[in-house]
């Protein structure tokens, strides 16, 4: 099992008591793995809790994708026995998946599969033919016949190939199973877990973090507009020690339950990207890729940490492998626009913690577990007033089997904002 959270952000950090440093609605989303999709990379079973602060980590296919960079090998025929429920599912999930096409394209597949292992035979006919003695003007006509079959057939598998990377991408955008309790609808249907606290009242009129910011002197967004461009922030001043602070606190909160603390690379290879559910190359990307190379720049600490044991086979004795990673994020916020964008909310570099566990399987729930809990205790050490979330399927990312929000509430803001726990639970 593989489990991971996130819960600092740098973009709510401020020494104020009036703005709470957290990004304050917790996804906890499970992902189990989806008979139609068997995982290629070859580590044990695994199942991960992620703990996802921007709470936009869902994975989703897309034009603008020019191929895939690990292909998943995926059970059509599962996905065709059960077309009804994988259609009742993609509905439910508010899913753009075409299963009508990734149909379209398996057939064609199948078809001209069929024609390139014709090709292949036919070659290998007149490569036998030739062995031996022959007449001169017999071997000629074969050479020219293994020729032809010979430029037939590389073109056929160039077409094979763009086939087999359509139909992955395509299939890839099929959504997960989604767990039977999962109430059904939009947001609004989501149930009600657990409430802590209450919503407090103040004697004085609350200022937004843009406010404080600017009274403290704690940040300064048009430097860094001059410098990096809209949507980066040079962090000054008591904001600077918050952050530091803040992380340094969480790490070791975190280390005190077993889990080894972690600074991770913040490139990755875009293959790597792929096999944790992202697609660094799909339109409206959330992902930097780098231009003329393999590599990007990480969205979430779960990447390199879920790839630190990639292609290695974990003895279960040494499980339960548990992880506390910081590092900083980079995202585009494509599409991002609004007044819940405003000043340190979906900037496109961040800080962050991140919690996650190697573990069996059959245990993930316990450590799912463990994971809201110790999240839950850090939001009531700050005095947080937060409510826990089973996420209905409308608000279910591609790759979710279930998913938990922790919503804490923002006097600042006067309504509830987010950070993410996610559960990943990959095949064997």
């Amino acid at each position: 099992m593989l489990t991971c959270g996130r819960f600092i952000s740098s973009s709510a950090a401020t020494s104020t008591a009036s703005f709470f440093p957290f990004r304050t609605l917790t996804r906890s989303l499970v992902r189990r793995p989806a008979p139609h999709l068997l995982s290629s990379a070859s580590a044990a079973a695994a199942t991960a809790v992620e703990l996802d602060t921007n709470g936009d980590g869902s994975a989703g296919g897309g034009a603008g994708v020019v191929r895939p960079q690990w292909k998943a090998a995926i059970d059509f025929k599962w996905i065709r026995d059960n077309r009804d429920a994988v259609a009742d599912n993609i509905r439910t999930r508010n899913s753009t998946a075409n299963l009508d096409l990734v149909f379209e394209l398996y057939d064609q597949y199948l078809t001209l599969q069929k024609e390139v292992e014709r090709l292949r035979a036919e070659r290998n006919a007149v490569a036998n033919k030739m062995k031996g003695k022959l007449d001169p003007s017999v071997r000629q006509a074969l050479v020219e016949e293994g020729k032809n079959l010979k430029e037939g057939l590389i073109a056929l598998e160039e077409d094979l190939v763009q086939l087999t990377d359509k139909l992955q991408l395509e299939a890839q955008s099929i959504p997960n199973t989604t767990h039977p309790d999962v109430p059904v609808g939009g947001e609004e249907s989501s149930v009600l877990r657990k409430e802590v606290g209450s919503q407090r009242s103040f004697n004085f009129a609350i200022k937004d973090h843009l406010q404080l910011g600017k009274e403290l002197d704690l940040f300064d967004f048009d430097a860094a507009a001059e410098v990096s461009g809209s949507k980066f922030y040079y962090l000054k001043n008591e904001a600077v020690l918050l952050e530091m602070a803040l992380v340094n606190w969480a790490i070791s909160e975190v280390s005190k339950k077993g889990f080894t603390p972690l600074i991770t690379p913040e490139i990755v290879r875009s293959s790597v990207v792929e096999k944790c559910g992202f697609q660094p190359r799909a339109k409206n990307t959330q992902v930097y890729s780098i231009e003329d190379s393999d590599q990007c720049l990480i969205g979430t600490a779960e990447i390199p940490v879920g790839g630190i044991h990639m292609d290695s086979i974990l003895a279960e004795s040494a499980l339960p492998l548990k992880y506390v990673a910081y590092s900083h994020c980079f995202r585009t916020e494509a599409g991002a626009a609004g007044a819940a964008t405003r000043g340190l909310y979906r900037v496109h570099q961040f800080s962050k913690v991140e919690m996650f566990i190697f573990c069996r399987p059959e245990e993930s729930g316990k450590w799912h577990e463990e994971l809201i809990t110790i999240e839950e205790d850090l939001y009531a050490s700050l005095g947080l007033h937060f409510k826990t979330l089973d996420m209905a399927t409308g608000d279910l990312g591609a790759p979710a089997y279930r998913k938990f929000d922790i919503e804490a509430w923002m006097p600042g803001l006067e309504r509830y904002d987010l950070q993410c726990i996610k559960l990943y639970r990959l095949p064997k």
